[in-house]
Protein backbone atom coordinates (compact mmCIF):
# COMPACT_ATOMS: atom_id res chain seq x y z
CA UNK A 1 0.00 0.00 0.00
CA UNK A 2 2.53 2.38 1.00
CA UNK A 3 4.22 1.81 -2.69
CA UNK A 4 1.19 2.83 -4.60
CA UNK A 5 0.56 6.03 -2.49
CA UNK A 6 4.41 6.72 -3.03
CA UNK A 7 3.81 5.60 -6.87
CA UNK A 8 0.69 7.81 -7.57
CA UNK A 9 1.87 10.56 -5.61
CA UNK A 10 4.53 11.16 -7.86
CA UNK A 11 2.43 10.82 -10.71
CA UNK A 12 0.37 13.55 -9.59
CA UNK A 13 3.47 15.31 -9.65
CA UNK A 14 4.47 14.72 -12.71
CA UNK A 15 1.04 15.50 -13.99
CA UNK A 16 1.13 18.78 -12.44
CA UNK A 17 4.36 19.85 -13.83
CA UNK A 18 4.08 21.48 -16.88
CA UNK A 19 6.28 20.05 -19.85
CA UNK A 20 7.44 23.52 -21.16
CA UNK A 21 7.04 27.35 -20.23
CA UNK A 22 6.67 29.29 -23.09
CA UNK A 23 7.71 32.86 -22.89
CA UNK A 24 5.71 34.91 -25.86
CA UNK A 25 7.29 38.10 -26.63
CA UNK A 26 5.31 41.30 -28.17
CA UNK A 27 6.60 43.28 -30.43
CA UNK A 28 5.34 46.64 -32.73
CA UNK A 29 5.89 47.85 -36.04
CA UNK A 30 4.18 50.84 -37.72
CA UNK A 31 4.93 49.28 -40.83
CA UNK A 32 3.98 45.87 -43.15
CA UNK A 33 6.00 43.14 -43.25
CA UNK A 34 7.56 44.45 -46.56
CA UNK A 35 9.23 47.49 -44.47
CA UNK A 36 13.02 47.48 -43.45
CA UNK A 37 11.70 47.79 -39.96
CA UNK A 38 9.40 45.29 -39.76
CA UNK A 39 11.62 42.94 -41.32
CA UNK A 40 14.56 43.88 -38.70
CA UNK A 41 12.21 42.47 -35.85
CA UNK A 42 11.16 39.60 -38.15
CA UNK A 43 15.29 38.80 -38.14
CA UNK A 44 15.56 39.46 -34.69
CA UNK A 45 12.89 37.15 -33.92
CA UNK A 46 14.38 34.38 -35.78
CA UNK A 47 17.72 34.79 -34.34
CA UNK A 48 16.26 34.57 -30.73
CA UNK A 49 14.57 31.43 -31.47
CA UNK A 50 17.90 30.14 -32.84
CA UNK A 51 19.88 31.18 -29.88
CA UNK A 52 17.55 29.91 -27.30
CA UNK A 53 17.12 26.59 -26.64
CA UNK A 54 14.13 27.18 -24.42
CA UNK A 55 10.28 27.44 -25.76
CA UNK A 56 9.88 31.46 -27.24
CA UNK A 57 7.08 32.77 -29.42
CA UNK A 58 6.04 36.40 -30.96
CA UNK A 59 3.19 38.17 -31.74
CA UNK A 60 3.98 41.51 -33.07
CA UNK A 61 1.29 43.90 -34.25
CA UNK A 62 1.59 45.54 -38.21
CA UNK A 63 1.00 48.88 -39.11
CA UNK A 64 0.56 51.22 -36.49
CA UNK A 65 -2.12 48.94 -34.64
CA UNK A 66 -1.28 49.69 -31.26
CA UNK A 67 -0.72 53.39 -31.99
CA UNK A 68 2.21 55.61 -33.23
CA UNK A 69 5.78 56.00 -31.50
CA UNK A 70 4.60 58.33 -28.70
CA UNK A 71 2.36 55.49 -27.35
CA UNK A 72 5.01 52.43 -28.31
CA UNK A 73 7.67 54.26 -25.88
CA UNK A 74 4.53 54.95 -23.30
CA UNK A 75 4.24 51.16 -23.54
CA UNK A 76 7.90 50.11 -23.20
CA UNK A 77 8.63 52.18 -20.24
CA UNK A 78 5.30 50.75 -18.54
CA UNK A 79 6.11 47.22 -19.71
CA UNK A 80 3.08 46.94 -21.11
CA UNK A 81 1.16 45.77 -24.38
CA UNK A 82 4.59 45.98 -26.33
CA UNK A 83 8.16 44.63 -25.57
CA UNK A 84 10.02 45.17 -28.49
CA UNK A 85 10.27 47.08 -31.22
CA UNK A 86 12.62 49.67 -33.75
CA UNK A 87 12.20 53.70 -32.52
CA UNK A 88 12.94 56.58 -33.58
CA UNK A 89 15.28 58.60 -30.58
CA UNK A 90 13.39 61.73 -30.74
CA UNK A 91 10.29 60.10 -29.58
CA UNK A 92 12.10 58.98 -26.45
CA UNK A 93 13.36 62.70 -25.79
CA UNK A 94 10.32 62.79 -23.21
CA UNK A 95 12.05 60.32 -20.53
CA UNK A 96 15.57 60.49 -21.89
CA UNK A 97 16.43 64.31 -23.07
CA UNK A 98 19.70 63.81 -24.18
CA UNK A 99 18.85 60.38 -26.28
CA UNK A 100 18.24 62.67 -29.75
CA UNK A 101 21.16 63.18 -30.24
CA UNK A 102 22.39 60.31 -31.68
CA UNK A 103 20.07 61.27 -34.32
CA UNK A 104 20.82 64.70 -34.77
CA UNK A 105 20.88 66.04 -37.94
CA UNK A 106 23.78 66.37 -40.04
CA UNK A 107 25.42 63.96 -37.53
CA UNK A 108 27.12 62.17 -39.81
CA UNK A 109 29.04 63.05 -42.90
CA UNK A 110 28.36 59.52 -44.48
CA UNK A 111 27.17 56.16 -44.44
CA UNK A 112 30.83 54.81 -43.59
CA UNK A 113 31.32 57.10 -40.99
CA UNK A 114 27.44 56.25 -39.63
CA UNK A 115 27.86 52.49 -39.28
CA UNK A 116 31.34 52.64 -37.79
CA UNK A 117 29.67 54.42 -34.97
CA UNK A 118 27.23 52.61 -34.23
CA UNK A 119 29.15 49.12 -34.42
CA UNK A 120 31.69 51.35 -32.26
CA UNK A 121 30.04 51.24 -28.89
CA UNK A 122 30.31 55.01 -28.57
CA UNK A 123 26.70 55.80 -27.82
CA UNK A 124 27.06 54.11 -24.71
CA UNK A 125 26.58 56.52 -22.28
CA UNK A 126 23.33 57.92 -24.32
CA UNK A 127 22.11 54.32 -24.05
CA UNK A 128 22.35 54.13 -20.59
CA UNK A 129 20.12 57.56 -19.78
CA UNK A 130 17.70 55.39 -21.83
CA UNK A 131 17.85 52.54 -19.38
CA UNK A 132 18.16 54.83 -16.34
CA UNK A 133 15.31 57.40 -17.11
CA UNK A 134 13.00 55.52 -19.40
CA UNK A 135 13.28 51.79 -18.38
CA UNK A 136 13.78 50.76 -22.14
CA UNK A 137 17.15 48.74 -23.47
CA UNK A 138 19.00 49.62 -26.23
CA UNK A 139 19.44 45.87 -27.62
CA UNK A 140 20.63 46.80 -31.46
CA UNK A 141 21.02 49.63 -34.06
CA UNK A 142 18.96 49.65 -37.39
CA UNK A 143 18.26 52.39 -39.23
CA UNK A 144 20.19 53.81 -43.04
CA UNK A 145 17.64 55.70 -44.50
CA UNK A 146 19.29 59.02 -45.88
CA UNK A 147 16.28 61.68 -45.03
CA UNK A 148 15.66 64.57 -47.10
CA UNK A 149 13.60 67.38 -47.66
CA UNK A 150 9.85 66.22 -49.29
CA UNK A 151 7.41 69.09 -50.13
CA UNK A 152 4.45 69.63 -51.90
CA UNK A 153 6.09 72.99 -53.82
CA UNK A 154 10.01 72.61 -55.03
CA UNK A 155 12.61 73.42 -52.20
CA UNK A 156 16.02 74.04 -53.95
CA UNK A 157 18.12 76.62 -52.42
CA UNK A 158 18.21 78.70 -48.99
CA UNK A 159 15.54 81.74 -50.58
CA UNK A 160 13.09 78.84 -51.17
CA UNK A 161 14.44 77.48 -47.82
CA UNK A 162 13.84 80.40 -45.60
CA UNK A 163 10.22 80.31 -43.96
CA UNK A 164 9.39 76.44 -45.20
CA UNK A 165 6.82 75.12 -42.90
CA UNK A 166 7.97 71.75 -42.24
CA UNK A 167 7.07 69.24 -39.75
CA UNK A 168 9.77 67.86 -37.75
CA UNK A 169 9.82 65.02 -34.77
CA UNK A 170 9.08 66.13 -31.58
CA UNK A 171 12.61 66.61 -29.87
CA UNK A 172 13.82 70.33 -29.49
CA UNK A 173 17.25 69.88 -31.42
CA UNK A 174 14.87 69.24 -34.27
CA UNK A 175 13.67 72.11 -34.52
CA UNK A 176 17.00 74.11 -33.36
CA UNK A 177 18.47 72.77 -36.29
CA UNK A 178 15.85 73.69 -39.39
CA UNK A 179 15.27 76.74 -37.61
CA UNK A 180 19.13 77.70 -38.35
CA UNK A 181 18.95 76.70 -41.76
CA UNK A 182 16.36 79.64 -42.05
CA UNK A 183 13.15 76.88 -42.28
CA UNK A 184 9.69 77.35 -40.15
CA UNK A 185 9.32 74.21 -38.14
CA UNK A 186 6.77 72.51 -36.28
CA UNK A 187 6.62 68.90 -34.04
CA UNK A 188 3.30 67.17 -35.79
CA UNK A 189 2.35 63.85 -34.78
CA UNK A 190 3.21 61.42 -38.07
CA UNK A 191 0.32 59.87 -38.63
CA UNK A 192 -1.22 63.74 -39.32
CA UNK A 193 1.24 64.85 -41.75
CA UNK A 194 -0.13 63.84 -44.67
CA UNK A 195 -3.72 65.80 -44.20
CA UNK A 196 -1.33 68.81 -42.77
CA UNK A 197 0.08 68.76 -45.96
CA UNK A 198 -2.99 68.28 -47.71
CA UNK A 199 -4.68 71.31 -46.11
CA UNK A 200 -2.20 73.48 -46.46
CA UNK A 201 -0.87 73.35 -42.09
CA UNK A 202 2.70 72.72 -43.30
CA UNK A 203 3.75 72.64 -46.76
CA UNK A 204 6.09 69.67 -46.22
CA UNK A 205 8.50 67.61 -43.88
CA UNK A 206 11.82 65.40 -43.95
CA UNK A 207 12.43 61.60 -44.14
CA UNK A 208 13.99 58.76 -45.88
CA UNK A 209 12.41 57.31 -49.08
CA UNK A 210 11.27 53.83 -48.23
CA UNK A 211 8.88 56.12 -45.34
CA UNK A 212 7.58 58.45 -48.69
CA UNK A 213 6.51 55.16 -50.62
CA UNK A 214 5.32 52.85 -47.87
CA UNK A 215 2.96 55.73 -46.96
CA UNK A 216 2.39 57.33 -50.44
CA UNK A 217 3.53 61.08 -48.96
CA UNK A 218 4.39 61.76 -52.74
CA UNK A 219 1.14 62.11 -53.22
CA UNK A 220 0.81 65.01 -51.53
CA UNK A 221 5.00 66.29 -51.15
CA UNK A 222 6.36 64.80 -55.13
CA UNK A 223 9.36 67.41 -54.81
CA UNK A 224 12.32 65.61 -53.01
CA UNK A 225 15.15 67.99 -52.58
CA UNK A 226 18.36 65.77 -51.60
CA UNK A 227 19.81 68.13 -48.47
CA UNK A 228 21.19 64.57 -47.43
CA UNK A 229 20.80 65.88 -43.51
CA UNK A 230 20.77 62.57 -41.61
CA UNK A 231 21.38 59.41 -41.88
CA UNK A 232 18.53 57.57 -39.28
CA UNK A 233 19.58 56.27 -36.59
CA UNK A 234 16.95 53.77 -35.47
CA UNK A 235 17.35 51.69 -31.95
CA UNK A 236 16.09 48.63 -31.70
CA UNK A 237 14.96 48.30 -27.96
CA UNK A 238 13.02 46.32 -25.08
CA UNK A 239 11.19 46.79 -22.09
CA UNK A 240 13.30 46.80 -19.25
CA UNK A 241 10.71 45.23 -17.64
CA UNK A 242 10.19 42.58 -19.93
CA UNK A 243 13.70 41.89 -20.68
CA UNK A 244 14.57 42.01 -16.41
CA UNK A 245 11.87 39.01 -16.28
CA UNK A 246 13.26 36.58 -18.83
CA UNK A 247 15.51 33.73 -17.64
CA UNK A 248 19.66 34.68 -18.27
CA UNK A 249 19.81 32.37 -21.13
CA UNK A 250 17.38 33.82 -22.75
CA UNK A 251 18.41 37.24 -21.91
CA UNK A 252 21.75 36.42 -23.93
CA UNK A 253 19.91 35.34 -27.03
CA UNK A 254 18.17 38.40 -27.20
CA UNK A 255 21.15 40.54 -26.86
CA UNK A 256 22.98 39.05 -29.33
CA UNK A 257 20.07 38.84 -31.59
CA UNK A 258 19.38 42.63 -31.39
CA UNK A 259 22.87 43.41 -32.35
CA UNK A 260 22.86 41.05 -35.52
CA UNK A 261 19.10 42.16 -35.98
CA UNK A 262 20.69 45.71 -35.76
CA UNK A 263 23.52 45.17 -38.39
CA UNK A 264 21.10 43.36 -40.54
CA UNK A 265 18.87 46.74 -40.91
CA UNK A 266 21.41 49.10 -41.20
CA UNK A 267 22.68 47.13 -44.32
CA UNK A 268 19.03 46.35 -45.50
CA UNK A 269 17.89 49.83 -45.49
CA UNK A 270 20.82 51.55 -46.37
CA UNK A 271 21.02 49.45 -49.83
CA UNK A 272 17.07 49.33 -50.21
CA UNK A 273 17.31 53.65 -49.48
CA UNK A 274 18.64 54.58 -52.98
CA UNK A 275 16.52 51.93 -54.69
CA UNK A 276 13.57 52.97 -53.78
CA UNK A 277 13.79 56.67 -54.37
CA UNK A 278 14.95 55.50 -57.73
CA UNK A 279 11.48 53.64 -58.05
CA UNK A 280 9.69 56.61 -57.39
CA UNK A 281 11.54 58.58 -59.63
CA UNK A 282 11.17 56.12 -62.45
CA UNK A 283 7.32 55.56 -61.63
CA UNK A 284 6.73 59.62 -62.05
CA UNK A 285 5.90 59.47 -58.64
CA UNK A 286 8.38 62.54 -57.54
CA UNK A 287 10.87 64.90 -58.59
CA UNK A 288 14.61 64.85 -57.28
CA UNK A 289 16.68 67.65 -57.20
CA UNK A 290 19.88 68.70 -55.36
CA UNK A 291 19.92 71.46 -53.16
CA UNK A 292 22.28 74.38 -53.84
CA UNK A 293 24.84 75.47 -51.53
CA UNK A 294 24.27 72.11 -49.05
CA UNK A 295 28.02 73.20 -47.81
CA UNK A 296 26.42 76.77 -46.26
CA UNK A 297 23.75 74.02 -44.10
CA UNK A 298 26.21 72.44 -42.69
CA UNK A 299 28.09 75.24 -41.56
CA UNK A 300 25.12 76.90 -40.29
CA UNK A 301 23.74 74.15 -37.45
CA UNK A 302 27.04 73.90 -36.18
CA UNK A 303 27.40 76.01 -33.63
CA UNK A 304 23.48 74.68 -32.90
CA UNK A 305 25.10 71.08 -32.08
CA UNK A 306 27.99 72.29 -30.32
CA UNK A 307 25.19 74.39 -27.66
CA UNK A 308 22.95 71.25 -27.79
CA UNK A 309 25.75 68.77 -26.94
CA UNK A 310 26.88 71.72 -24.25
CA UNK A 311 23.41 72.12 -22.65
CA UNK A 312 23.34 67.99 -22.22
CA UNK A 313 26.82 67.91 -20.73
CA UNK A 314 27.72 65.53 -24.00
CA UNK A 315 30.48 67.45 -25.50
CA UNK A 316 32.78 64.76 -25.15
CA UNK A 317 30.18 62.47 -26.96
CA UNK A 318 29.47 64.85 -29.33
CA UNK A 319 33.02 65.38 -30.40
CA UNK A 320 33.70 61.00 -29.66
CA UNK A 321 31.08 60.39 -32.85
CA UNK A 322 32.57 63.30 -35.33
CA UNK A 323 35.89 61.60 -34.69
CA UNK A 324 34.73 57.67 -35.49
Amino acid sequence: MKTIAITAVSAVAILATPVSAETKLRGASLFDEDHAYTRTLREFERLVGEKYDGDVSFDMSLNGELGDESDFVTFLQQGVAIDYAIMAPSNMATFAPSIPLMDMPFLFRDLEHWDTALASGVMAPLEAELLAKANIRVIGYAGGGVRNLASAEPIGNMDELTGHKMRVMGAPIQAQVFSAIKAAPSAIAYNEVYNAIQTGVIAGFENEAASIQNLKFYEVAPNITLTRHAITVRPLVMSESSFSALPADLQAAVLAAGAEAGAFGRKLESTQDGEKLQEMADAGQIKVQEFAGRDELLKLVIPVQDAYAAELGATELLEAIRSK
